[in-house]
């Protein structure tokens, strides 16, 4: 697994958090309400405890969302069935922990802690689908032809019980060594079949590194990750059971989609630019999709490269509807319709578009809490997904003028990515260096797509600002 590690002194994150106006705690009320709902609330009639689901995540997550049991079916094909948190079944319509779980919209992340959507007596305890303890969940079974398409959509709340918590490098050293679990033996196989699947509706995936910061010693190091084989067919997972709730909300006329336009033009061609100062080959009949398939995420250039990419895959929205579809039903990223609906946990939107699923497939009427609740929520989300975008940028930023501050002066060799338009007063433009792997503003005249060497003139924790100019 590709890994760059560049170490920084200590950081104190505290600035981000307040300048974010994150919460620090709970109401009294909402914990209360979560405490007492954590030890009444019934578990499901509707017994699949004979399903041996396991999950997958990071090492340390205890907010486990998903659970999964891969098979095939008799006569060909394949059997996804995908249990979730079951959040709604614990947090009571129109009570104090449901507001509260609307004023943070979903976990945020930083380096030093998260902020949880909901208290941790829920979301790490009895919600979560921890191994070996039964829990309720919203279970969709979804059936498979031979060539991956979905041929049955299956949806019902029950009792499930994982049998393992396994993590991603876990995962990917069993898979290896072709030694999964039953469980997810097939996972490769059709996660594979369906990343294909995807590249042929024309879907754009960014196998996107994270930048990590995490502690070390007494300061930090921020870690450059590539994510796994295995990760990216969890993934597949999810956006299948996504494209299957768009489908049920289409059908049904009422629902909440993840919504994105297509990447437009010049977006590309600025895209097919940044590619020659990075140095990464695009074949000249290749498309996007298959150019960043490519391409290593763990490479300091091909991680410039993917970051760049994101930039095709602008206007992403919450689209909710009542009575007709939407005159936007697609995402740019998937080249389908798609929902959220798998990690109710981390994510405010997910709980209610799941209730609407639920409601229409058992052909019953939405319920009012969650109808009256789709029109507010993309207002909401799109607000919560621009501070989760800021703590995290934020924090990178931050850890990225910290480790560079004593470099300032020196002279790097960097890759132009993009170059400004008429408006800016200045010439300038974004280039990427590759150690460490930062991509940031350039002052000067900037040859598009070439390599040339800047001088790194302001690095200032304070600001959380990197500048080059053209040496």
């Amino acid at each position: 697994m590709p890994i760059k590690r560049v170490w920084a002194p200590r950081i104190d994150f505290a600035v981000l958090r307040h300048e974010l106006r994150l919460p620090a705690a709970f109401p009294p009320a909402a914990l209360h309400e979560a405490e007492a709902a954590a030890t009444a609330t019934p578990l499901p009639g509707d017994d699949l405890g004979s399903v041996p689901f396991v999950t997958i995540d990071p090492a340390t997550s205890k907010d486990l969302d998903q659970a999964m049991c891969l098979s095939r079916r008799p006569g060909g094909g394949y059997r996804v069935q995908y249990a979730i948190a079951d959040v709604a079944a614990y947090v009571r319509p129109g009570g104090p922990l449901e507001a509260e779980t609307w004023l943070r919209g979903q976990t945020i992340y930083l380096p030093d802690g998260r902020v949880p959507l909901h208290p941790p007596v829920l979301s790490e305890g009895a919600v979560s689908l921890l191994p070996d303890v039964d829990r309720a969940a919203v279970v969709w079974t979804l059936d498979l032809d031979a060539d991956g398409a979905t041929v049955d959509i299956g949806l019902r709340r029950a009792r499930v019980r994982s049998r393992a918590q396994l993590d991603y490098a876990g995962v990917q050293a069993a898979a290896d060594a072709d030694r999964l679990p039953e469980p997810i033996a097939l996972l490769p196989e059709l996660g594979a079949l369906l990343a294909a699947r995807a590249a042929d509706r024309g879907a754009v995936n960014l196998p996107l590194p994270e930048q990590e910061i995490e502690p070390h010693g007494d300061g930090w190091r921020l870690v450059l990750r590539a994510p796994l084989p295995v990760e990216e067919h969890n993934a597949q997972i999810s956006l299948l059971t996504g494209m299957a709730a768009a489908t049920l909300m289409l059908d049904g006329k009422i629902g909440l989609l993840r919504t994105m336009p297509a990447p437009k033009p010049e977006a590309v061609v600025k895209l097919h630019a940044a590619a020659g100062s990075l140095d990464i080959v695009w074949p000249a009949d290749a498309s996007v999709g298959a150019v960043v398939a490519a391409v290593d995420p763990g490479s300091p250039r091909g991680a410039a490269f993917l970051e760049q990419a994101a930039d095709l895959l602008r206007g992403a929205a919450y689209t909710a509807f009542d009575g007709q579809a939407p005159a936007q039903t697609g995402h740019g990223g998937v080249g389908a319709p798609y929902a959220h609906v798998t990690a109710p946990l981390r994510r405010l939107a997910d709980r209610y578009a799941t209730e609407v699923c639920l409601a229409l497939h058992a052909g019953r009427p939405v319920p009012e809490w969650a109808r009256d609740a789709l029109p507010r929520l993309p207002k909401g989300m799109a607000e919560t997904d621009r501070i989760a975008s800021a703590a995290d940028r934020g924090a990178v930023s931050l850890a990225e003028a910290v480790l560079l501050a004593n470099r300032v002066g020196e002279v790097f060799e960097a890759g132009v990515l993009e170059v400004d338009g008429p408006p800016k007063r200045a010439p300038g433009g974004t280039v990427a260096i590759d150690d460490p792997a930062v991509r940031a503003r350039c002052l000067g005249e900037l040859p598009l797509g070439e390599r040339i060497p800047v001088r790194l003139t302001v690095a200032d924790p304070v600001r959380r600002d990197v500048q080059f100019e053209r040496a």
